[in-house]
């Protein structure tokens, strides 16, 4: 009974609710000033985008005084990521348990040095993959970087934090380290340009290796001026080299196995080269069944039915998982480092691999690349898609995860195991996500696949405009080929009365598919409008031609001629319509009205 008299006594007093009210308010007061700074770390977070593991600066080397020219990357910054050594600083390779257990670097990679000594500015170490084993950019210990032209969506990976750096405009260029598509991809997904050299062709000393004979270092930018002028410096290229002719090769069985509709990819690569002086007309090839014939090592690999594509993407990662072995297995069973699931998993594959024809992965990379070399020689290049998949949504499943991985690497394995440049172009967007498009040259070619990117951009982009200011109506339907949109679009301005524009837009459609009689039929009808009677009859001419029961081109081949005075053959054509329809009421008019004429 006094306990609980004295708790109502201290209920009941005055100065214990000062106390109570005194303690809440500053509960709330902290509460609030928590809240304020989480949201303010975020703010931060989002000017970044997260790109950024640390920030620093590394002044470029003394330039050279007046009357010197400026050197080629004077005034420019740029992002490394975390693989690239710098004196005095710890490459974490993505996980801080390699960082905490390794020590600073003696001097600074050369690919770095080379970008300092031309001019540019480095800010910074970029957010990675883990040991570069990942394509999705999602990393456990310093987050996943938002990409900025799809924010819900995964940036791509390993080299995800350059990507963005790149694409959110916080540097002029980037670069990173591309082994199974690490440059690759996170351009692709970030819609900027991506370049793997030829490997071998930019030196990797003081990079972390994943596997040498496949690791490479590649750059990121914005646009194709930049992205030449950087390569020329890393490769150390002569700035005039004989123009050549150029062979576009459309790897159209890659295409089909992209989810982006051909009319955004293929049709627009195919009007480039018609238009550019120096292209010949593109060739359409299956690259996997001519991979399949000249890579006989690929035998090893052809299990379970996979096919070529299939085959190769397996012997490259055979090749990768008992490079990375080799290279880190130590350190992986010593350290046991915490790492994100998807890594983890990659990991654990090339450590637990058991290798017996390894002489086979590096016949498979030597015979990829004399195929190539066979193939390009030295003015060809294929054009194939980036990736076969639009970007992933954050935190996908495993099983969304695992089937990304297995379209990813057949597409992503030709370049990696030949050793070839490849440079992904980005090519607007589909349902708001980027594309990426791919066009592969020779090795050794670098040069020559950088100054065709440099010469195709612009047109590539006006093709890009064409094509995503149709109404998007006509673009939902994936299936739809790029003749009939044009169609469709002629239709449109058909029936706005624009007679003219429906007739380019028909004559586009008739350019991709010559044997299509509705494409002819419907320019006929615009020529008409126009008054231009020869050429509405020798379009409804072709379009009988091609079928023979086209009511509407003998309706209209009628009224052609017979707007010229030439009433038989007028009448002939009206009949033959209503041979083929008996009940229409414009040809049964039509026939009277000449019937009275011819008589």
């Amino acid at each position: 009974m006094s306990l609980n008299a004295n708790m109502k006594l201290s209920v009941s007093n005055p100065k214990i609710w000062i106390v109570i009210g005194v303690t809440v308010a500053g509960v709330l007061i902290l509460t609030a000033e928590t809240r304020r700074r989480r949201l303010k770390g975020r703010c931060i977070v989002r000017e970044d985008y997260g790109a950024f593991i640390e920030r620093f600066q590394l002044l470029p080397f003394p330039q050279p005084p007046p009357p010197a020219a400026k050197q080629p990357l004077s005034g420019l910054t740029f992002a490394i990521n975390d693989v690239f050594d710098v004196k005095e600083y710890v490459s974490g390779f993505g996980n801080p348990d390699w960082k905490q257990t390794h020590e600073e670097a003696g001097r600074t990679a050369v690919a770095v040095t080379t970008l300092l000594k031309n001019g540019a500015t480095c800010v910074g170490n970029a957010v990675m993959d883990e040991l570069s084993f990942g394509i999705t950019g999602e990393n456990l210990h310093y987050g996943t970087p938002t990409n900025p032209a799809m924010p819900s969506c995964i940036p791509g990976g390993s080299c995800s934090g350059s990507a963005v750096a790149v694409a959110a405009k916080l540097v002029d260029f980037a670069i990173g380290t591309d082994t199974v598509g690490g440059v690759r991809i996170p351009a692709s997904f970030c819609g900027v340009l991506g370049f793997r050299p030829s490997h071998g062709s930019v030196s990797t000393i003081g990079v972390l290796p994943n596997s040498q004979s496949l690791d490479t270092v590649g750059i990121f930018a914005r646009d194709p001026f930049l992205l030449n002028r950087v390569g020329h410096v890393l490769l150390q290229l002569n700035q005039v080299e004989p123009r050549r002719t150029r062979h576009i090769i459309v790897a159209d069985d890659l295409f089909q196995l992209s989810k982006v509709p051909q009319q955004k990819t293929v049709y627009i690569i195919s009007k480039v080269t018609e238009k550019l002086s120096g292209y010949h007309s593109p060739k359409h090839m299956n690259i996997g069944q001519y991979i399949l014939s000249n890579v006989p090592s690929l035998k090893y690999f052809l299990q379970n039915g996979a096919n070529s594509l299939k085959a190769l993407s397996s012997a490259m990662l055979s090749l990768q998982r008992y490079e990375f072995k080799t290279n880190h297995e130590e350190w992986i069973n010593t350290v046991k480092p915490r790492l994100g699931s998807d890594v983890s998993d990659s990991v654990h594959a090339a450590i637990t691999a058991t290798h017996e024809n390894i002489e086979a992965y590096y016949m498979v990379r030597t015979e990829m690349r004399a195929a190539l070399r066979s193939l390009l020689k030295d003015d060809g290049v294929i054009a194939v898609p980036t990736v076969a998949d639009t970007p992933l949504k954050l935190n996908s499943n495993k099983a969304l995860l695992s089937e990304f991985h297995d379209r990813a690497f057949p597409l992503l394995s030709i370049a990696s195991m030949s050793g070839c440049c490849q440079i992904t172009v980005p090519l607007g967007k589909h349902e708001d996500c980027p594309i990426g498009v791919s066009f592969i040259a020779n090795y050794g070619s670098d040069k020559f696949l950088l100054d065709t990117v440099l010469d195709m951009y612009e047109s590539l982009q006006v093709q890009v405009n064409a094509v995503t200011s149709l109404p998007p109506s006509l673009d939902s339907n994936g299936n739809m080929e790029a003749s009939k949109l044009w169609k469709e679009k002629g239709n449109a301005a058909y029936k706005g009365k624009q007679w003219q524009k429906a007739i380019n837009y028909y004559t586009e459609a008739v350019k991709l598919d010559e044997i299509n009689a509705t494409f002819y039929c419907n320019r006929a009808a615009a020529y008409l409008e126009l008054g231009s009677f020869q050429e509405a009859e020798e379009d409804c001419t072709k379009a009988i031609s091609l079928d023979k029961k086209n009511v509407k081109a003998y309706l209209r081949r009628g009224t052609a001629r017979e707007s010229v005075h030439r009433y038989k053959e007028a009448l002939h054509d009206f009949k033959r319509a209503l041979v083929l329809e008996p009940q229409n009421k414009a040809a049964k008019a039509a026939e009277k009205r000449l019937q009275e004429l011819v008589s």
